[in-house]
């Protein structure tokens, strides 16, 4: 097995140990968030990957498939539970929540696009996949609020994302990291 090919068959084992947790909690309403999550994500992953946007050449997972479905249909479902389970309360605290969660989808893009695994094609660059990323939680967000009810959720207390804890430290520092890594990667393209 190549290097590529443990990794990702590492991230789509956490994720989908990390989406059984969740759908423990209720299995018919989590259930239900992760099947539509999942069949959204493989069906938006096709149409992209189908009509040229971009391409997986090494598709390590999963042979000739158009897309690595056992990825699309775990880390995506999984940025989905956590994010019904746990964003805050308020939508105030929910957009540094899920700001976080998109800043490392993205980052984890970049990662790809820099190994055989995927490609960008010229139609499509990092602004698409960093707006999508947002309406992509977003949406969920709101279907995740009508699909699973409050007992069922035990959100972050918005106390946590006031300057000095440990939600602020956390979400400071991946964005920041993440803001850093995006500077990184624009000089490197601009200059090869």
């Amino acid at each position: 097995m190549s290097r590529e090919s443990i990794f990702m068959l590492i991230v789509v084992i956490v994720c989908l140990i990390g989406c059984i947790y969740f759908i423990k909690f209720d299995w018919k309403k989590y259930g239900l968030l992760y099947l539509v999550s999942a069949a959204a994500a493989n069906l938006l992953c096709y149409v992209f990957t189908y009509v040229g946007f971009y391409s997986f050449p090494m598709n390590v997972l999963h042979g000739h498939l158009l897309i690595p479905y056992g990825l699309v249909s775990t880390v995506f479902p999984f940025g989905v539970l956590f994010g019904v389970r746990k964003s805050p309360e308020t939508w105030v605290w929910k957009v540094p929540f899920y700001w976080a969660i998109v800043h490392i989808g993205v980052t984890g893009e970049v990662i790809l696009k820099h190994t055989a695994i995927f490609e960008f094609k010229p139609e499509w660059d990092l602004w698409d996949s960093y707006t999508l990323w947002w309406l992509y939680f977003l949406l969920f967000e709101l279907l995740g609020e009508k699909i699973v009810p409050p007992p069922l959720r035990k959100p972050i207390d918005s106390d946590s994302f006031r300057y000095g804890r440990w939600g602020w430290i956390i979400f400071h520092l991946i964005v920041i990291v993440s803001i850093f890594l995006a500077g990184v990667y624009a000089g490197v393209t601009i200059f090869n």
